[in-house]
């Protein structure tokens, strides 16, 4: 090699650097411009909320060994919850004590005082105010409170609301630490939350993700917030808190299919279970309304069919007999659009609404009905705190004596007229019972027994009526019929065509 290779080589490196540095500053300039994300340090958060979430255990007068009880209802609690409810009728193992745990009760024909489950909740006030989940402490024969500090309190249940899973209880302290109540309503998808509890009996332990939804219905009464945060039985009670330390939630559900965490969690809105927790600490029980409906989703099909544009409000299915809402004049096959002024985008809008008013209220309700808004004002009645949804199934059965059509109409349908002592027995007007069914009534799901109320805006009164509304309508567009079957009213999308006979 050359002697003068050297000094050549690095002449030629610092032009390649000279050359390329005008492309690593402007490298430099966009990294240094672009947007940094930092991971959330939850340290001083958990340090803070920390001393505020508490333990809660239960325990439960059990029967003796062999002797009829209440296993079952518990199991199936056990596994609809998921939390803090150990397997019913399992005794604690010989020479296992729990820490903490009062002596148990003599034996007698009451049977022993065993550890029913184990849950979180989390203070609310300095004088001894703790909230939690209905189910935590559902049936407890005694609930102790232990704070992180081991001081541990027998506590008294003010009252619990199963609609809604909120239950409030009060220990005999003052100055205790508390949290702050955050908005709800202001929670954004995506946010950073965690989660303090005792999964599995672990006090004190921290979990945290982010927001994964919000007003996921799966309660009458409750629009979860859903999150990606890990609970797991023990949780349950325990506060779901924002990066300001203030609670948004209270964690309640898990979705899982082994009993154990699988990533989605549900907390109920803090805004809800304030509004619950009010009524507890006054009257120690939950008043809400009702109006006596049996309502649906409106699909689109629905929507459309009815000229109503887009798909919203609360179908209603059926009215009950002598309730507010037939005394408002409210029918089946009624959508109803808004209520006390507040818009009802899906049913589930509806029942949260109407719980809020208080029982005695008159409040406007506005309503679809045959292509045009009607307005209505109804008088909101006591919902009772352990009515559950009545239905009767079954169809209703054809008077043999009626003659039917001569052959399927357009629909696919042969339908009878009711007689009057029948209209006066349904408590309908007019209608026509469904004979026979087939092509697209049958594919809609309407079957023999149905009773057709209306097709589209218009009544039906007989069966000639019926089928000559069926000739003009128009096959390049959707059908909706009003069918009852049973005490219920659903809204069925079809479009006319070519039947076949059966």
């Amino acid at each position: 090699m050359s002697p003068r290779s050297p000094a050549l080589a690095r002449t030629v490196l610092m032009a390649a650097i000279l050359a390329f540095a005008p492309f690593v500053a402007e490298l430099s300039h966009a990294q240094a411009a672009a947007p940094s994300y930092n991971l959330p340090d939850f340290t001083d958060l958990v340090e803070k909320a920390g001393p505020a979430v508490v333990n809660i255990r239960t325990t439960e007068r059990v029967r003796a060994r062999g002797t009829p009880g209440s296993e079952d209802d518990e199991m199936a609690e056990f596994f609809r919850r998921f939390f803090g409810v150990p397997m019913p009728g399992a005794p604690t193992p010989p020479g296992t004590p729990r820490r903490g745990q009062p002596p148990q009760g003599p034996q007698g024909p009451q049977g022993e005082e065993q550890s029913r489950g184990v849950g979180s909740g989390f203070v609310i006030s300095q004088d001894g105010y703790v909230m939690t989940n209905a189910h935590v402490v559902a049936d407890a024969e005694t609930i102790y409170v232990t704070l992180p500090d081991k001081r541990e309190f027998k506590a008294k249940l003010i009252g619990s609301d199963k609609r809604t899973d909120v239950a409030l209880l009060k220990v005999d302290a003052t100055g205790l630490p508390k949290l702050t109540l955050g908005d709800s309503d202001k929670v954004r998808a995506g946010e950073w939350v965690l989660a303090i509890g005792s999964p599995f009996g672990l006090d004190n332990t921290v979990t945290a993700g982010i927001v994964s939804a919000k007003g996921r219905d799966t309660g009458d009464y409750l629009p979860f917030i859903q999150t990606d945060v890990a609970v797991n039985p023990g949780n349950s009670g325990g506060p779901l808190i924002n990066l300001r330390g203030e609670v948004i939630g209270i964690n309640s559900q898990i979705y899982s299919r082994s009993g154990g965490y699988m990533g989605i969690s549900f907390a109920i809105p803090i805004d809800e279970a304030m509004r619950v927790t009010e009524q507890l600490k006054a009257t120690g029980k939950v008043t809400r309304g009702r109006i006596a409906v049996a309502i649906g989703d409106v699909t689109k099909e629905v929507a459309d069919s009815l000229g109503l544009g887009r798909a919203r409000g609360a179908l209603v299915g059926s009215v009950e007999p002598g309730g507010p809402a037939e005394k408002a004049g409210i029918e089946a096959g009624d959508i109803i659009l808004k209520f006390n002024g507040r818009d009802i985008e899906k049913a589930s809008d509806l029942p949260r609404m109407v719980g809020d008013i208080k029982p005695g209220t008159r409040v406007p309700l506005q309503l679809w009905r045959k292509g045009a808004t009607r307005e209505v004002s109804i008088t909101v009645a006591e919902l009772d705190a352990d009515a559950k949804v009545r239905t009767r199934g079954g169809n209703t059965q054809r008077d043999d004596g009626a003659a039917p059509a001569a052959k399927p109409n357009a629909l696919g349908l042969i339908v009878n007229e009711i007689p009057d002592a029948k209209l006066k027995e349904l408590k309908i007007k007019s209608g026509v019972e469904v004979e026979q069914s087939d092509g697209p009534a049958m594919r809609a799901g309407i079957r023999p027994g149905d009773i057709i109320l209306r097709l589209g805006d218009s009544d039906v009164t007989s069966p000639r009526q019926f089928n000559e509304l069926v000739k003009g309508l128009d096959k390049t567009k959707i059908a909706a019929v009003f069918v009852r079957r049973g005490d219920a009213t659903q809204v069925l999308t079809l479009r006319p065509g070519t039947t076949s006979s059966r």
